[in-house]
């Protein structure tokens, strides 16, 4: 059934054209496309809902006035952020999650505001649906992983097609690609709606089964010959909450006694012996460098399975104030190697560290319990004895350019390690289809190792492998291939997203001259009209 504009005008402004949808009907469609955008990410998994909802919102919004498709745009935005991101609350309480889902809507709202901008261009070619709201969509990712504070991407139509056949387009063009087909694909159903029945429509079903369909038999990087055994320990903690940096020194007692445990299996011959065992974030929320206690528990861990450990540590520094979130590379016998050492480069802020800090305490009376984490400067490279590993912590996984660093620089495989204590299991399958693209972009098996869970190994093609449960104690171990091939994703960086931002904003200015050139006609319209 096609949706077929109101015979009269409803709220255009002369001379703009046909009218939009009424009001009535594009309300309800603005929240069921936050609704198809939020069931198509995890936990839900609903991946083909993503075109779904980028349908419904470029109809909803297609021929309004400007402000109209903002609004309806920031709408959806609520509906599919707040929900989504309702585990940032736990930590900091409403008034952060608030702020993060209402700024992050935002950038939806834009979306809206172009999809109205270009309706002349849309109106007049409706093959065009498909290619531009592709573009938008690719844009407004862009900008939203990069401003404000260094952006926030989570909730990227991307991280939604886990198990889609377009997870395969990573390897071609990342993120960005993954998602123009995502939201190309929602162009085709978009250009239906608005379709009168024809063979024209055709071309569109067509396209819409080529982009949902085709990706699944493009190949993907071979895999490295090489394989190396890798052991991912999940400590666990006392309890879930914010509260459990209290309880630090039982946080590495548990993944210490994890890995003795696991020391014990290999000498019992009953598992492999690691070349790499890998700990999560935080799992030594205790400085090992300056306290004596921290470092012999660890020492006494990496000699007893006889292989190096990527000890996830908060480091303190010489000003009390500051720490940093580190992966230090601990050898048996030698201790650490801080020239294997990783510091976190992109701190989460209002989360990591407190922007503006005096003028958030006035909102949030929790913002001193945000300590000031240093900035890295350096890519996660972790050479070993036995491989190189491309390290990133916590939410970098989210961004493109952190990860795709670590392969350039020569990571055999990657690692991701989290912290998911402070969260909950929703959070953590959302990180985890991050690291699932991820490994696919870059052709390189891929791990996630969690102090709660979930833990896992993902293959190159995507596919999640001895995943752990949540909240609960697990060691897994693995051989994992080394030097797969280089993608195409990886040679070409950041230009597939330039060159969309580059089109998109040449549709803006050519639909620009399109909207200056119905005004003028119109005035021209009235003034023979006048004249007659």
């Amino acid at each position: 059934m096609t949706l077929q504009p109101p015979a009269a005008p409803q709220v255009s402004a002369p001379g703009d054209g046909p009218a939009p949808l009424r009001l009535k009907l594009a309300l309800p469609l603005a929240l069921l496309a936050g609704v198809a955008l939020l069931l198509a990410l995890p936990p839900y998994d609903l991946w083909w809902l993503s075109p779904a909802g980028v349908a419904l919102l470029g109809v909803a919004t297609h021929r309004r006035r400007l402000r109209a498709g903002f609004g309806l745009g920031f709408l959806a935005g609520v509906v599919l952020f707040f929900p989504l991101l309702n585990w940032t609350s736990f930590a900091a309480g409403w008034a952060p999650w608030a702020l993060l889902s209402l700024a992050e809507a935002v950038y939806v709202g834009l979306t809206g505001l172009a999809t109205a901008w270009l309706s002349p261009m849309l109106d007049r070619r409706r093959y065009l649906w498909p290619p531009l709201l592709g573009l938008l969509w690719v844009t407004q990712e862009a900008l939203r992983d990069r401003a404000p504070f260094g952006g926030f991407p989570w909730g990227r139509l991307a991280f939604s097609q886990g198990d889609a056949p377009s997870l395969r387009l990573a390897a071609y063009g990342g993120a960005p690609l993954v998602t123009f087909a995502v939201a190309a694909a929602g162009g085709c159903l978009a250009a239906l709606l608005w379709q009168r029945p024809s063979r024209r429509g055709l071309g569109y079903l067509a396209a819409l089964a080529a982009l949902a369909v085709a990706p699944a038999a493009l190949p993907l990087a071979g895999q490295g010959g090489t394989t190396k055994v890798v052991a991912i320990v999940q400590g666990n903690v006392p309890r879930l909450g914010l509260d459990f940096n209290a309880q630090r020194r039982a946080v590495l007692d548990n993944h210490a006694k994890a890995t003795l445990q696991l020391a014990a299996e290999v000498k019992a011959g009953t598992q492999k012996q690691p070349d790499l065992v890998i700990w999560p974030e935080n799992s030594s929320d205790i400085d090992p460098l300056l306290n004596q206690d921290a470092a012999q528990v660890i020492a006494g861990a990496a000699d007893a399975i006889g292989a190096p450990i990527l000890v996830g540590a908060v480091l303190r520094t010489d000003n009390p104030a500051d720490i940093k979130n580190a992966g230090i590379l601990w050898n048996p016998a030698t201790g650490p190697d801080l020239d294997q050492t990783y510091i976190k480069q992109h701190p989460v802020p209002f989360a990591e560290y407190m922007p503006m800090r005096s003028v958030a305490r006035l909102v949030s009376d929790k913002v001193d319990l945000v300590r000031n984490m240093l900035a890295g400067d350096h890519t996660g490279i972790i050479r070993t004895a036995g491989l190189t590993l491309g390290d990133v912590i916590c939410f970098e996984v989210a961004y493109d350019g952190i990860v795709r660093d670590t392969v350039t620089g020569g990571a055999q495989i990657l690692a991701v390690q989290t912290n998911n204590a402070t969260f909950n299991a929703a959070e953590a399958r959302q990180q985890l289809a991050m690291v699932r693209l991820r490994a696919v972009e870059h052709g390189r098996e891929s791990l996630m190792a969690s102090t709660v869970g979930v833990s896992a190994f993902v293959g190159t093609d995507g596919a999640v492998h001895d995943e752990s449960g949540f909240n609960e104690a697990s060691v897994m171990v693995r051989d994992m291939h080394l030097d797969g091939s280089r993608t195409l994703a990886t040679r070409l960086g950041v230009w597939p997203e330039i060159a969309a931002v580059a089109l998109t904003a040449v549709a803006l200015a050519g639909a620009f001259l399109l909207r200056r050139n119905r005004r003028t006609s119109g005035n021209n319209g009235e003034e023979k009209a006048e004249a007659r």
